[in-house]
């Protein structure tokens, strides 16, 4: 929540509920402490497609009230309560919130619209807007890069989201986007945020192409940011190869086993951004350091989790600095 406010600021209020008045606590019990609740939820769960770990929840705004999706309708919103599973649960929501907003807020990346929102007990959930639905109710065209690379669990196994390379992830933007030139410098900021703020399942899945108005296709906002660092002991990078379709490493990579900023100038040039670009580009993750600390500590985390997310970030920082 923006400071100075209790609730919904109002420019949450209309990006993410389009003006309209809402709480930011949700008409219902948390899961666990009703049975009725627990039921629908479980029932919601089984109609929504979009896959992933993390449980996830089809929601609408009714009037000003945000519901569960029942049968046969199309949800508009995704509510994720906190998952099962990891160290630290209760933090997910608060990381992922915080994850978003920084990347859209100090880097300027176009993010899907989201927010915390409670339970009826004070428990936090993270609730985000869905991008591929229109105002008349139908849906953008949308396809993962797991789709565009062609790979599924029956041709590539359970490992398919995460057996490729980000330098071969940008070469698919190369065949699928024909203004490619200006969504590959979207991909690769994004590529470089997720390394700085140590989001290790940054996969095949976690990245698409939506149609737009025009009816070609962009890199879609980005979504499912969040420092996985603070719940697993994460490598710097979700996909397996890591940046390059081959083994290149910078000397400095070599040495520390962290990629620096030779890397990711080198990751730049393969994908095809234009030399006098990369600085630009790379700056301000090198730059923003206190608009960072600022919006941590204004985060939803705990004091502990703060210094930690702030520890992790730092040293990143540091990685991509080195020559």
């Amino acid at each position: 929540m923006a400071k100075g406010f209790a609730t919904y600021s109002p420019s949450c209020l209309r990006h993410l509920f389009n003006g309209k008045k809402v709480s930011h606590i949700l008409p219902y019990e948390q899961p666990q402490q009703s049975e009725e609740v627990t039921e629908q939820f479980m029932e919601n769960r089984k109609r929504i497609s979009i896959s992933g770990v993390q449980e996830k929840l089809s929601f609408l705004l009714e009037k000003n009230i945000l519901r569960l999706t029942r049968e046969g309708e199309h949800g508009t919103y995704i509510l994720k309560p906190i998952p099962r599973d990891l160290k630290k649960i209760d933090q997910i929501p608060a990381n992922e919130h915080l994850t978003m907003q920084i990347a859209k807020q100090v880097y300027g990346l176009n993010t899907a619209e989201n927010a915390m929102i409670f339970f009826k007990d004070g428990s936090p959930a993270y609730i985000t807007k869905r991008f591929d639905v229109k105002e008349n109710g139908s849906k953008w065209g949308i396809e993962d890069f797991a789709t565009l690379a062609g790979k599924t669990k029956d041709n590539a196994g359970s490992n398919f989201k995460y057996e490729y390379s980000y330098e071969e992830a940008g070469w698919l933007i190369q065949q699928f986007v024909p203004a490619w030139r200006i969504e590959i410098e979207k991909y690769f900021s994004l590529v470089a945020f997720n390394f700085l703020f140590s989001n290790g399942d940054a996969h095949l899945k976690n990245f698409s192409l939506l149609e737009s108005s025009s009816g070609d296709y962009l890199l879609s906002p980005a979504y499912d940011l969040v420092n996985t660092k603070l719940h697993v002991d994460d490598t710097d990078f979700a996909l397996d190869r890591g940046l390059f379709a081959d083994d290149y490493k910078s000397e400095q990579y070599k040495k520390s086993g962290h990629p620096s900023k030779a890397d990711f100038t080198e990751f730049a040039r393969r994908i095809g951004i234009a030399e006098h670009r990369v600085d630009k580009l790379l700056n301000p993750f090198l730059e923003k350091k206190p608009f960072v600390e600022t919006l941590v500590s204004h985060s939803f985390l705990t004091e502990a989790n703060k210094r930690g997310y702030l520890l992790m970030y730092n040293t990143k920082r540091n990685h991509l600095i080195a020559q």
